[in-house]
């Protein structure tokens, strides 16, 4: 019998991915999707792909509970999502949650779920906080070399204008954005402190948002304990990813370009210094897939017994 999955805040560009990929996944069924702006309307009429009679519902918190499904995303802006939590927990029910926002990926009573990662400490929580999409992109980046690493890594980010969400903004305006790269949050961004946590070394973020609607481009400058010849730091990712089917190792820098639209990630142009102390990695990946929505999907197959990549799409 497929589990009943349930989504809170549908309306998003994330929203609509998590609505194609739980709709074609054979052992989801979507029950819900709940969005205030688009109460009544059907998915179809706003989700290409998606076909059914659902429609967008406003569900109020205390709702979420008496619907008895096996699983919610929460796909809402940061600091939103502990009402439909604390809701879920009045009503006595217990789905598996996963929280999009950046809400509890700093307490240890949430499994944070980064599967080529942090699969082996998957132990049957309920609870599961998804990492963010830039910080995704950089523990994937530097995993393989982090016992080598000395001192900070420097990781420079450009994203594509939808991971700065629908509401209006500056870095989502198009016409500002045009033959422009716009810097922001270039001290203590929320995913610099995310990758110091659980990659457990410093890390020091600069992001900026580009002319492009999705993707992500993340350089990583690291120092290094001991010099390293390229073909040994190569190796080293290919072995560590090697049985990935979300990651692929090249020997060329990725281009964003080629990742918008896939669910994997790329991680590649290796490149040292003549004393091979010095090293830049590249990776790339979209974030509306693997760094937010495929990456969901992920941690609710872990978490229901699936097969990692089932219902996703594999290039």
């Amino acid at each position: 019998m497929a589990r009943t999955v349930g989504i809170v805040g549908a309306r998003g560009h994330t929203g609509a991915e998590l609505i194609r990929l739980l709709a074609a996944h054979p052992g989801f069924e979507l029950a819900a999707v709940s969005s205030r702006e688009l109460d009544g309307q059907r998915v179809t009429e706003h989700v290409s792909g998606f076909h059914g009679e659902l429609r967008y519902a406003s569900l109020a918190h205390d709702e979420l509970g008496s619907l008895g499904l096996d699983a919610w995303v929460l796909a809402l802006p940061n600091g939103k999502s502990d009402a439909c939590i604390a809701s879920l927990a009045e009503s006595g029910a217990e789905p598996v949650i996963v929280d999009l926002s950046a809400d509890h990926r700093f307490d240890d009573d949430w499994y944070y779920g980064l599967p080529e990662l942090t699969r082996d400490t998957y132990a049957g929580q309920r609870r599961i906080a998804n990492p963010g999409c830039y910080a995704s992109a950089m523990q994937l980046a530097v995993a393989p070399v982090r016992d080598l690493v000395e001192g900070p890594v420097q990781c420079f980010g450009v994203s594509g204008y939808s991971g700065a969400g629908t509401a209006p903004s500056d870095r989502n305006d198009a016409d500002k954005l045009r033959d422009n790269l716009m810097p922001y949050a270039l001290v203590d961004h929320l995913h610099e402190r995310e990758v110091t946590r659980h990659l457990g070394t410093p890390v020091e973020f600069m992001p900026h948002v580009a002319p492009h609607f999705r993707g992500i481009t993340l350089t990583a400058n690291m120092h290094l304990r001991t010099p390293m010849e390229r073909d040994a730091v190569e190796a080293r990712y290919r072995e560590r990813y090697r049985d990935e089917p979300l990651l692929r190792v090249t020997g060329d820098a990725p281009w964003v370009s080629r990742i918008a639209g896939h669910h994997g990630v790329e991680v590649g142009g290796f490149t040292l210094s003549a004393d091979g102390r010095r090293l830049v990695v590249v990776a790339t990946l979209d974030n509306l897939l693997k760094g937010a929505a495929t990456q969901a999907l992920q941690n609710l197959n872990l978490a229901f017994g699936y097969p990692e990549a089932e219902g996703i799409p594999l290039d």
